[in-house]
């Protein structure tokens, strides 16, 4: 029988693995216990391996479910009039210079800016949206005016030559029947206004979404502390590939979901993929949050834990051929290790571990 630290009773290795425990006996048989402790069946014996006592951050996971989908949804109103001759598909990717819908043959074209295609702009006109229209215009190939804030000769003449191409009335001014702003390129989501039917003024005429992955987490309020902006997790796809990501935002606002009979309280949160995840809409994935940190702690594998006779865990220490029993205090349990302090322990030490041959 395995000797004990003075004053101690004979000790039994044990391994944590939910409600169940893995005990080895002095004598060298194996035993399941079961939640209550009670003896459940002999397994045999158990070759011992080592393993190094380790200082550093100790992180525990919980793992909650998510949607994959699309950032920054939104409606998209033309204010053209008339017969949608053309739309895109669901899904479809449309870029700087690229029409949203076809009206009645004309195509409404998208063009990056912050705020919306209010007001006609033509000569004579000042503001921010003449920058973002000349920007555009710009970036599209329409070199020979400068960026500013005034609609000038060479603003025009370059509006002038973008509606030729474009197949547009060459009139010098435009407007929301001509160009729409968004933020950036956009995915096409749902065609409100198909091709037959009739687009007007404060009609949708699409659903688009940003071309940036994102996952949507309704996170039980009660769990929140786990959502903290800025910090990573671990997004598990359909198909098992994990990609990293980084928590982007966190609602500052409870919803009630759920049912009257299993009513629930949520928080958004919004999570940033640091890889490619395909183009699945709406589909469901895994986040591995963080539930809980010890920093700067000493910790071992769960299974080189001893539960001594008299209660409470101690761990093997292995030096060269001589072991001896450490009792410990056991914290923060996480990643299949477990935090432990007591006297005389410190980082690098050997451990006595089953080696699982």
């Amino acid at each position: 029988m395995r000797s004990a630290p003075s004053g101690e009773g004979p000790v039994k290795r044990v391994l944590v693995v939910g409600v169940a425990v893995t005990a080895v006996a002095g004598s060298g048989a194996a035993f399941v216990l079961a939640g209550d402790g009670g003896e459940a069946q002999a397994t045999g014996g158990v070759k011992l391996s080592t393993a190094s006592v380790t200082r550093g951050d100790l992180v525990d996971t919980e793992k909650v479910e998510g949607t994959l989908t699309y950032d920054k949804e939104q409606s998209v109103w033309a204010g053209a009039s008339g017969v949608v001759t053309w739309a895109p598909s669901q899904g479809a990717s449309i870029e700087r210079g690229e029409p949203l819908v076809r009206v009645k043959g004309k195509p409404v074209t998208l063009m990056y800016g912050g705020a919306p295609m209010y007001r006609a702009l033509q000569s004579g006109s000042e503001g921010a949206d003449v920058r973002a229209l000349e920007a555009n215009l710009k970036a599209l190939g329409y070199d020979d005016l400068v960026v500013d804030k005034e609609f000038t000769g060479a603003t025009d003449a370059a509006v002038r030559e973008w509606q030729d191409d474009r197949g547009l009335d060459v009139t010098g001014k435009v407007d929301s029947g001509q160009v729409v702003f968004l933020p950036g390129a956009v995915r096409v989501q749902e065609v409100k206004t198909p091709e037959g039917k009739q687009a007007g003024p404060g009609q949708a005429v699409l659903t688009v979404a940003s071309t940036r992955r994102i996952v949507h987490v309704d996170l039980e309020a009660d769990k929140q502390d786990m959502a903290v902006k800025g910090a990573k997790v671990s997004v598990e796809l359909p198909g098992g590939k994990v990609v990293p990501g980084r928590i982007a935002s966190v609602g500052t606002v409870a919803e009630s979901t759920g049912t009257e009979q299993n009513p629930k309280t949520t928080v958004d949160v919004e999570i940033t993929l640091d890889k490619d995840a395909g183009r699945l809409d709406q589909a469901p994935v895994t986040v591995e949050l963080e539930s809980e940190r010890r920093e700067d702690v000493l910790s071992v594998p769960i299974e080189a834990l001893l539960a001594l006779r008299e209660g409470g865990f101690g761990v093997e220490v292995v030096e060269g051929a001589a072991k001896r029993v450490v009792p410990v205090t056991t914290g923060m349990f996480g990643g299949g290790r477990v935090e432990i302090s007591g006297t005389g322990l410190a980082q690098g030490m050997k451990v006595g571990v089953p080696s699982g041959e």
